[in-house]
């Protein structure tokens, strides 16, 4: 069953690559060109392959270091695969249109535009996901806010995925970024590791340097209970973030209090029913006269139950925008929100886009980020305001973000 589970991925993969291979070389001018296509689509095939087989042959973490070629070039080939099932679509009107000159030099010049495209798809995704994350600033105003939590601030980071390809250098860099904007609180909502606390213990310690206010509160995604939720939960309270399982902690801020609830993962039923995620479980015993009432919920989908047990605010990650093309387009069928800022009723859902990415190193189209989101008093008719500029080194300003890249 192994064997057989271990053949069938390379072998679906193979005749992926051949699809390709068959729909766009044959039209390809020679030389060049086409040698290009053939050594591409040949490298992506054994570099993936690779990846997918590493562990049968190696252990860890050398495994690891051998597979992140593969993950590199994932984001080459679904690219290309998106782009030649694209093409082929187009080319049915085409051939029922166009002269047989026509269509051949139609076929040459689109074969040669999937194959351009999705290298520069490519490399400016994966200088995306690399980049340090940017800093946006979003305003979110409250019904009735008290005037001592105008201008509270919160930071959230989502979704890092420590794994494979980001380690710890990179989430020092985060700890660095999210410190340097001195937030009231810090707001971490799941999806952070993708392995086991014995693989990636020194990779997540950094965040143990995390300081705010009035501490850092972690929630747990998916990938949590994928890796072993229990064993990360307590590794993260070791590091000292406050764990919110379906539970609740007020705070109180120059004479004003606030709720700040977390709940499991929308689907940690499934891993472990007891901790099924509820938002009314998690508000319960809460002051009734708190100025606001914040949810940090993974995944979007939990925004129905947040809004009928009387949030005001719900953080979520899980999304990651989509992470690229043209995958963010179909986001919204399985999530209610995709990215950013939107309302539910008398409830706010701010959804990140994730601090770092799953998997695929690509980050075409929906950059990742940090997010400083400040309480402001206002209405329900008022719009939010969110702003966000490219960098400097220094992190000085708040809605700036850094162009160097992670190491």
């Amino acid at each position: 069953m192994t064997l057989n589970r271990n053949l069938l991925i390379p072998s679906l993969l193979g005749a992926l690559h051949v699809y390709i291979g068959m729909r766009i070389l044959p039209s390809m001018p020679g030389g060049i060109v086409r040698l290009s296509g053939i050594f591409l689509i040949v490298l992506s095939f054994a570099l993936m392959s690779l990846s997918l087989m590493a562990r049968s042959f190696w252990s860890r973490p050398f495994a690891d270091r051998m597979a992140i070629p593969g993950y590199f070039m994932a984001g080459f080939f679904s690219s290309l695969l998106v782009l030649t099932l694209l093409r082929d679509v187009l080319l049915v009107p085409v051939l029922l249109l166009a002269s047989h000159p026509h269509l051949r030099a139609y076929e040459s010049v689109s074969a040669s535009m999937v194959l351009g495209v999705g290298i520069f798809a490519t490399l400016v995704g994966l200088v995306g996901a690399r980049r340090r994350a940017r800093i946006v600033t979003v305003d979110v105003p409250l019904h009735n806010l008290p005037p001592a939590l105008h201008g509270f601030s919160i930071v959230q980071i989502s979704d890092i995925h420590v794994g494979t390809t980001i380690r710890k250098k990179y989430v020092e860099k985060i700890v660095e970024a999210v410190n340097a904007l001195k937030p009231d609180l810090i707001a971490v909502t799941g999806d952070i590791v993708d392995g086991s606390v014995r693989e990636l213990r020194a990779h997540t310690a950094p965040l143990a340097g995390l300081r705010a206010l009035h501490g850092a509160f972690f929630v747990t995604g998916n990938h949590e209970y994928y890796s072993g939720a229990g064993a990360w939960t307590a590794e993260f309270a070791r590091l000292g973030l406050r764990v919110l399982l379906n539970e609740h902690a007020v705070i109180e801020h120059q004479g004003a209090s606030l709720v700040v609830a977390g709940v499991t993962d929308f689907s940690s039923d499934r891993f472990n029913p007891s901790q099924r995620s509820d938002p009314h479980i998690a508000l319960a015993g809460a002051p009734v006269d708190a100025g606001v009432k914040i949810l940090l919920a993974h995944q979007p989908r939990s925004a129905a139950a947040a809004a009928s047990a009387g949030f005001d605010l719900q953080l979520s990650g899980h999304t990651h925008g989509g992470q690229f093309w043209p995958w963010n387009l179909f986001v919204r069928f399985q999530q209610p929100f995709t990215a950013g800022l939107h309302r539910l009723n008398r409830l706010w859902i701010y959804v990140s886009r994730g601090t770092g990415y799953w998997g695929i190193p690509n980050r075409f189209g929906a950059p990742s980020e940090i997010t400083r989101l400040r309480l402001v008093p206002g209405n329900f008719g008022l719009s939010p305001r969110c702003s966000t500029r490219r960098a400097v080194p220094t992190m000085a300003r708040v809605s700036t973000a850094t162009s160097g890249l992670f190491k």
